[in-house]
């Protein structure tokens, strides 16, 4: 949520708010408190909507149908519509990215985007038409980049950029399966595997 957030915050003479689904601070995976806006209730119409990632916040919310729904409405009015990392199974749940190429987190990437029927592209972010989707934390800033772009231009995006200093040089390669030792791809694999698996079987039983 934080680096989009600090991207599309930058937009001129636009209102950026953190919703939530229910009253109340909000504590991520990391244990950073967060200070919601606003709830789903409260909002009935966005010209942009960004859904986050997470981790058991974001997974229950991919069986929460009453979020669907505010989604799929709010959706009928935005001129953007994304979200990031795990934020896009919640997403696809909807079916709003059915048909369409979509990117998300790494973890099981084809298996969830399948799952929802979108077309994995595998691209750090991806648009198809107005919905706009990326991998994981960080891919979530160049997407909002991205947007920024193409809604105000390459000098508007670029002064955010050199605002935020944002010219990563990792100290080492790695960031996708692709560039990691096979060995510490599975162990995260399989570390991802025993949080999720017993979750989502849990929240499966309960439909």
């Amino acid at each position: 949520v934080m680096g989009p957030r600090y991207v599309l915050g930058q937009a001129m003479g636009v209102e950026t708010k953190l919703i939530a689904i229910n009253k109340g601070n909000i504590k991520t995976v990391m244990g950073v408190e967060l200070v919601p806006n606003t709830v789903i209730d409260s909002v009935s119409r966005l010209d942009v909507l960004i859904i986050p990632g997470g981790f058991t916040g974001t997974v229950e919310a991919v069986y929460n149908k009453a979020l669907h729904t505010w989604i799929r409405k709010i959706d009928e009015t935005t001129v953007y519509t994304g979200a990031v990392c795990t934020g896009v199974w919640i997403l696809g749940a909807t079916g709003l990215l059915e048909n369409r190429r979509a990117s998300t987190n790494w973890y099981r990437e084809e298996e969830f985007l399948k799952k929802f029927k979108a077309i994995p592209a595998n691209e750090r972010y991806t648009h198809d038409g107005k919905y706009w989707t990326s991998a994981g934390v960080t891919a979530g800033m160049d997407m909002s980049l991205a947007i920024m772009q193409d809604i105000y231009g390459d000098n508007y995006a670029q002064a955010i950029m050199l605002d935020m200093e944002y010219d990563p040089h990792p100290p080492l390669l790695g960031g996708t399966p692709e560039r990691t030792k096979p060995a510490i791809t599975r162990m995260m694999r399989t570390l991802y595997d025993g949080g999720i698996n017993p979750l989502m079987d849990s929240l499966e039983k309960r439909q």
